[in-house]
Parts: C-alpha cells; sequence; structure tokens
C-alpha cells in the first residue's frame, strides 16, 4: 500500500463515522419530532437510516472487520450440535431435582442452626 492511501484511509474512516453519527442523530432527532405521527412510519423511517448508516459503516475497516467477524460468527454457530429435545427435557430435569435437594439441606441446615443459637442465646 502507498504511503498516500494508508493515511487517507483514516481521514475517509473518520469522516464516515462523523456521517454515521450524524445519521444516527438525525434518526433520534427525527423520531422525537415526529412523536405524533403513525410508529409505523416512524420505524420504516429508522429502519431505513438505519440501513444507511450501517451501510456507511461497513465501508470503513472497523466496520468491515465487525462485518467479518459477524459473519464467522454465523459460521461457528452453524457448527455447533445442538441438544435434541430429550437431553434438554432430561438436563433441565437434573437440574430441577438437584436444586430441590439442596433447598432442602440448606433449609434443615438453616433450620438446625437456627435451633442451635436460639438454645446458645436463651
Amino acid at each position: 500500500m502507498s504511503e498516500k492511501s494508508t493515511t487517507q484511509a483514516p481521514k475517509q474512516d473518520l469522516l464516515k463515522w462523523v456521517a454515521v453519527a450524524v445519521i444516527v442523530a438525525a434518526g433520534i432527532y427525527a423520531n422525537a419530532y415526529f412523536s405524533a405521527e403513525s410508529l409505523v412510519i416512524r420505524m420504516v423511517g429508522l429502519l431505513v437510516l438505519a440501513g444507511l448508516a450501517a451501510w456507511i459503516a461497513v465501508q470503513t475497516v472497523k466496520g468491515a472487520a465487525f462485518l467479518n467477524l459477524c459473519l464467522e460468527a454465523r459460521t461457528e454457530i452453524r457448527k455447533v450440535v445442538w441438544p435434541t429435545r430429550q437431553e434438554t427435557t432430561q438436563t433441565t430435569m437434573i437440574v430441577l431435582v438437584v436444586v430441590f435437594i439442596l433447598a432442602i439441606v440448606l433449609w434443615l441446615l438453616d433450620t438446625a442452626l437456627g435451633a442451635v443459637i436460639s438454645r446458645i442465646i436463651g
């Protein structure tokens, strides 16, 4: 990469991030200003502005890196082996039984220690 392109990229990125910030601020202001309008119209406007801001942000170096990270994360999620419904149900039941048993143990321990303290205090 030439020296000119490496010094221009941060300046261009800064301008793009400023444009993103202005678009987001304009969307917030417009949503408040047009609060009497239909919610559907305001949401469509906000979604259009959000899409425009996201598109500009992706044109920056950090934005492109973030998009790449999201796409790679999506690929990794597809590789996950999710448990079956039966495995999920069995695991949930085991957790509930263990929690119930520990609750009883803690209740008995609390009762016993409370009785001991009551006898000591009087």
